[in-house]
């Protein structure tokens, strides 16, 4: 192995903690890595969100392979290639009714910002050029992009940049432990934080929003779940002042709520949706978003000859990066995954709160195939009790993802009972382990 760790600077990571003691992963197949020193590690985050289908798919990798040999690289300005159209037909076939376009982008960051590009177009070719705020929320991860962390709502996510940042309107964000602690599902309570969207209207007036943008689960800052209610509450009110809803589901697109989008599962129709992470199944990078038909035709209005959009990737529809979508929406119906993740919940989030009454915890929530455990905050500690659980749970082969207080689980969509019990049994001994 590489002994020299100092040269690959790693994203959301405190380096210097981690060249001290490694954790390296080696290889993947199903719902396992393997560790440098030979150990199966469970999965239990999909990688990053991301391998909701298991590793070591041989399909995807099968048709990667094929279009390596026939083309590697292909221009989408002026120019086309078969892949591209059909990947976008059928991510339109599973797109909430109403989507019928598709813009196709690289990672979950380009596509938030494409979609907030778009939205703030649409309203220029309108005719309402004064609609320029963007509205996000409190705690929300929208990618890295400029425009994403505007409307993202992390702190340490924003400080360095606070003062480049376009202006941007934020929610209240939905946790609200007093009254939801340990609720099994979407909690009860919370519907009328959706009404602080009136507060920002009233604040800036509706003629001047462009669009509101959420996560239906705020996957980053540690699992947030939207009340019941909350969700179609937001629908409501920016179709009374004229708003743009964007749902940003690249942790909850492709099934992990157990269905195709988050928007399906809780009866929300979105004017359009941001994916990543989950449509090549991790394979190649790719993102997109799902456009509304009305307002993609507002864009094909002027003359036939004009560009529609000033906007694009060099990357946008890479013929390998289409390959490996397709052969993963192949797997992705054959196999229902959707369906089967719905199928587990139940099971799922019995072993989630089984839990509940281990040492430091103070909530566990939980959707579809999601959960969270979080931890009661000690301030004077550094790193949290959470990161100390992660690095537990890794010495007994399970893979978490510590944020903050809160530790996150989101495993692929393939995994069986056995392994679901298998990986809360291994994070209760490490939360026993853990001082």
């Amino acid at each position: 192995m590489l002994n020299d760790l100092s040269a690959f600077w790693m994203p959301f990571t405190p380096n210097r903690l981690f060249r001290d003691a490694p954790r390296m992963l080696t290889k993947a197949a199903g719902v396992y890595y393997e560790s440098s020193d030979g150990r199966r590690i469970l999965d239990g985050t999909a990688g990053l969100w991301c391998v909701n289908a298991g590793h070591g798919r041989t399909e995807i990798r099968d048709a990667v392979a094929r279009q390596l040999e026939t083309m590697d690289f292909a221009p989408t300005f002026n120019m086309g290639h078969p892949l591209a159209f059909e990947l976008a037909a059928r991510l339109v076939r599973h797109a909430p009714k109403g989507l019928e376009h598709v813009f196709l982008a690289n990672s979950g960051s380009e596509a938030v910002d494409s979609a907030l590009k778009i939205a703030l177009a649409y309203h220029q070719v309108r005719g309402q050029k004064q609609r320029t705020l963007l509205v996000g929320r409190e705690r929300a991860y929208h990618g890295v992009g400029f425009g994403g962390m505007a409307v993202g709502g992390i702190p340490k996510n924003r400080e360095a940049w606070q003062t480049v940042l376009m202006p941007a309107a934020h929610l209240r964000h939905t946790l609200d432990l007093e009254r939801n602690a340990f609720s099994r599902g979407l909690p009860q309570h919370g519907v009328e934080f959706a009404d602080d969207l009136e507060r920002i209207i009233r604040v800036h007036g509706a003629e001047r929003i462009a669009a509101v943008i959420v996560e239906p689960i705020a996957g980053s800052t540690g699992v947030l779940l939207p009340p019941i209610g909350y969700l179609k509450r937001l629908r409501e009110l920016c179709t009374q002042h004229g708003l743009l809803l964007i749902l940003d589901e690249v942790i909850t697109g492709f099934g992990r709520t157990g269905a195709w989008f988050a928007a399906e599962r809780y009866g929300i129709q979105a004017d359009m949706i941001t994916l990543a992470k989950g449509v090549s199944n991790g394979v190649i990078p790719m993102g997109a978003v799902l456009v509304r038909h009305e307002i993609h035709e507002a864009f094909m209005q002027g003359p036939r000859n004009d560009i529609d959009l000033y906007h694009g990737y060099t990357y946008t529809g890479h013929p390998v990066a289409c390959a490996a979508a397709l052969a993963t929406l192949d797997i992705f119906e054959r196999e229902k995954l959707p369906e089967r993740a719905a199928s587990l919940a139940a099971h799922w989030e019995a072993g989630a709160h089984a839990l509940k009454g281990l040492p430091g915890l103070i909530d566990i929530r939980n959707d579809g195939l999601i959960a969270a455990f979080e931890f009661a905050p000690e301030p004077a500690r550094a790193p949290t009790r959470a990161y100390d659980v992660f690095r537990a749970c890794f010495q007994r082969g399970l893979l978490a993802r510590a944020t903050g207080n809160v530790l996150a689980f989101s495993p692929p969509l393939t995994i069986t009972t056995a392994e679901i019990d298998q990986l809360f049994s291994i994070l209760a001994d490490a939360i026993r382990a853990t001082p």
